[in-house]
């Protein structure tokens, strides 16, 4: 008797632990629901509009707005003096170098002493044309002599203005001999050595005008349409300096080898390294424009080609393919194939393909 009751014990729990069994094969899973793959958790972004700031990115060297040569006039002269040196900042009309002058100087007395000897022999020729006039009218004098009278003071005059021009040379001359800046700047070279003797034209030295230095970055024809005088410029120098600086003006014309053209950015104040004929990059601001935008965490890159995955009613995702622009405080511009309303997964892109079903569980905050 005691043995039959233990048996149905027995059988009652076998029964029991095949109900639940059968209950366990029965209830659905989260894996059985997404077609065996597990449902992921991502949180979701909205689009959002920004005026974003647009840019023409560029390349091109840094030069002197302007580069004056300091020529010599003099000839012949030997340079006394050297003044200034590579670098130094120099103000108009500042003596560079002197040459020596004492044949100048030589030159200007004695020229000076032929004027002083033209001007009295002016004197006595207008004396003897006054005596000659008063004479003739008294009858002593002919016309003839009178005439020749005044004819000597004539030629003495004509002396005289000579001699004057010629004392102005050798002014002009000595003037020559002192060297000075044309403008204020800096002085970027230096061929005056002492001891030289220079030549007309002989260059001796460079000056950079008023210190202004210049961007000029090439753009392709196609982006020359969008750069204007005036528009702000950022430029990176490759020493590392962040310069400021103005588009002054678009070149004329086209290059027809490299189809480029030339913009002239003034650039302000130069600070730091920057030199003539360093290479630079820059970006030039060439307008405004409302975007949509998203976080870059949201852009997933696959097989060369950026994409986001939206969120559909049934909770399954889409995958998009974008076309991407500017990035700006972690905002990426997106220039095409999405909308204001979508509903972006903001993270965890990298591990869905399209159709996958998913769990939102929050939003990525901005």
């Amino acid at each position: 008797m005691m043995i039959h009751r233990s048996l149905g014990r027995v059988g009652g729990w076998f029964l029991l632990a095949a109900a639940g069994a059968a209950l366990a094969q029965s209830a659905p899973t989260p894996a059985a629901e997404s077609g065996g793959k597990p449902v992921l958790s991502v949180s979701i972004t909205q689009p959002k509009g920004l005026a974003l700031t647009r840019t023409l990115e560029a390349s091109g060297s840094i030069t002197a707005w302007q580069e004056a040569v300091v020529s010599a006039e003099a000839n012949g002269l030997q340079i006394e003096q050297v003044l200034v040196d590579v670098g130094d900042a120099v103000t108009k009309g500042q003596v560079l170098a002197k040459l020596r002058t004492r044949v100048l100087d030589a030159e200007l007395a004695q020229a000076k002493s032929l004027l002083a000897e033209a001007e009295a022999n002016a004197s006595e020729a207008q004396a003897q044309q006054e005596r000659a006039r008063t004479l003739q009218q008294q009858g002593f004098f002919s016309e003839a002599q009178l005439t020749q009278a005044r004819t000597q003071y004539t030629a003495a005059m004509a002396r005289v203005q000579s001699a004057r021009a010629t004392v102005e040379l050798q002014r002009q001359r000595l003037a020559q001999a002192t060297v000075r800046a044309p403008d204020q700047g800096l002085v970027s070279a230096r061929v005056a050595k002492l001891g030289q003797v220079v030549a007309p034209g002989m260059e001796l030295f460079r000056v950079i005008r008023q210190g202004r230095l210049e961007w000029r970055a090439d753009v392709t024809a196609a982006e020359l349409g969008q750069v204007k005088p005036g528009s702000p410029v950022q430029i990176q120098t490759t020493s590392g300096d962040t310069l400021q600086g103005t588009v002054r003006t678009v070149a004329p014309s086209v290059d027809p080898n490299t189809r480029n053209a030339l913009v002239y950015v003034d650039i302000k104040r130069p600070l730091g390294n920057a030199r003539p004929g360093m290479f630079a990059r820059g970006a030039i601001t060439v307008g405004q424009a409302q975007v949509i935008t998203v976080p870059q965490s949201a852009v997933i890159l696959r097989d060369g080609f950026s994409y986001v995955f939206t969120v559909n009613d049934d909770q399954r995702v889409s995958q998009r393919k974008v076309e991407v622009g500017s990035l700006q405080d972690s905002r990426i511009e997106i220039r095409s194939g999405l909308t204001l309303n979508a509903k972006v997964v903001g993270s965890g892109g990298a591990f869905l393909n399209d159709g996958d079903k998913v769990r939102v569980v929050g939003t990525v905050a901005d």
